[in-house]
């Protein structure tokens, strides 16, 4: 499985910490940036994650900046991406159960063990089969091929 991380120069740190995690679970990663500390637009790292992820270059993305929430909102203004900015592991199933997210985002706060638990759970949590949540994905992609 390929995971593509990006984040800006506030969350640096935390995104290299998550890269060597998951590259010693075997994990083939993409890096899109931010590559130091230098202040950076999150912008910029998250048109190319969505990207590589809407792209099938890589199978999920995760998204860091300060809050999470900036960097989020950017990877949902590329087609077919559907970023949720999480803060628990209950957002986290949520969002890949219901939802079919294809990226996580979060803040450069998080605790390093928790980041990494939220990671493992949005990878391995599978999207729901259930009627009711591939309509409304369904719905989501629709209006997205409709008005983009």
């Amino acid at each position: 499985m390929r995971i593509g991380l990006a984040s800006d120069h506030r969350g640096y740190k935390l995104k290299n910490q998550l890269i060597d995690y998951l590259a010693e679970e075997g994990y083939e990663i993409e890096d899109c940036g931010t590559f130091n500390e230098e202040s950076t637009d999150y912008p910029d790292y998250a048109f190319k994650l969505g990207e590589s992820v809407a792209n099938k270059d890589v199978d999920f993305g995760v998204a860091i900046c300060g809050s999470g929430i900036g960097i989020s909102i950017a990877c949902n203004k590329v087609k077919g991406i559907r970023c949720a900015k999480v803060d628990s592991i209950e957002d986290v199933i949520a969002t890949r159960n219901d939802n079919d997210a294809n990226i996580v985002a979060f803040g450069e706060k998080m605790e390093i063990s928790k980041a990494k638990e939220i990671v493992d759970t949005f990878i391995k949590t599978p999207t729901s089969t259930e009627e009711k949540h591939i309509r409304r994905i369904n719905k989501i992609k629709s209006y997205e091929e409709n008005n983009s």
